[in-house]
């Protein structure tokens, strides 16, 4: 599942109302083309970006009108506010079914594996359980070094089932054993060196370092650039067709169970659940 549960003074929730402060016209994902350059930005901050039904029909349009403009090269994926992405809609969720939320989630990371114009996410705050999952399926991550990042899905007795396919390729064993398991929160500069990011910058430096990446893909074929992010996606997309409905079922039968409803009640209550503890539980190993 994608869900985040409260991580301190950061992305914080991903239990999204539907106060999702649009902006004038009621959208939540804007789309800009400057040159060779398109870029989509999730504009939903009063929820932290989370994946509603809406921002994410929203953001799957954006990046397919991106997709048929001819002239354009690359995409950049981005946000307003402090957090890229927060994670699931838990609300929303609630109401029309984990089944079918996450099912839209498979959509739209598929949909992002498949462009054949390479996604570059520039994540400038904080991912949470879903929202790492949207951009491990970008072929390239530029993030902040003050980003966090946590695969928060284990912490509310879910799994972080569809996110996998985007992220498990790009982690090591262990890396992926500890941040799956304990949900455990980490920066950009751990996130780039367990290979889940591509790089991260500092702050100052990320929009220039955004310009180089831009200038590089400038360079190449657009034919070069379609053959070659097929070649590198393609294990990927078979990943997608052949596990893709069995971990949406696993992500409702999670979701149903009696431990989840207390991890997300526990969230969204901003306390414990009952199997956590404050204690120092730690073995003693000598």
């Amino acid at each position: 599942m994608t869900a985040s549960p409260a991580d301190a003074s950061h992305a914080d929730s991903a239990d999204a109302t539907h106060a999702d402060a649009p902006d004038a016209f009621g959208q939540l994902v804007h789309l800009d083309i400057l040159g060779r350059v398109a870029t989509v930005t999730l504009d939903s901050p009063g929820n932290r970006n989370a994946l509603s039904s809406q921002l994410v029909a929203e953001l799957t349009r954006h990046l397919q009108s991106a997709e048929r403009s001819g002239d354009i090269r690359v995409i950049v994926l981005t946000h307003t506010g402090n957090t890229f992405c927060a994670g699931a809609d838990l609300a929303e969720a609630m109401e029309i079914g984990m089944e079918q939320a996450t099912r839209s989630l498979l959509g739209l990371l598929r949909a992002v594996v498949r462009l054949e114009k390479p996604v570059i996410a520039l994540v400038r705050g904080h991912a949470r359980a879903g929202g790492v999952g949207l951009v491990g399926a970008c072929d390239f991550a530029l993030v902040s070094e003050q980003s966090t990042f946590a695969f928060t899905e284990s912490l509310l007795g879910l799994a972080p089932a569809i996110i996998s396919l985007t992220t498990r390729s790009r982690l090591g064993d262990r890396d992926a054993a500890r941040k799956y398991l304990t949900g455990v929160t980490f920066d950009g500069i751990e996130a780039a060196r367990s290979g889940l990011v591509s790089e991260a910058a500092a702050e100052k430096s990320l929009d220039a370092r955004l310009a180089q990446l831009v200038a590089d893909f400038s360079k190449v074929s657009p034919q070069g650039l379609r053959e070659t992010k097929r070649l590198l996606n393609e294990g990927l997309l078979r990943r997608m067709d052949a596990d893709g409905d069995s971990l949406v079922q696993l992500s409702a039968q999670l979701f149903a169970s009696a431990e989840a409803r207390e991890g997300i009640t526990a969230f969204r209550e901003r306390r414990l659940p009952h199997w956590a503890t404050e204690s120092d539980d730690s073995p003693n190993t000598r």
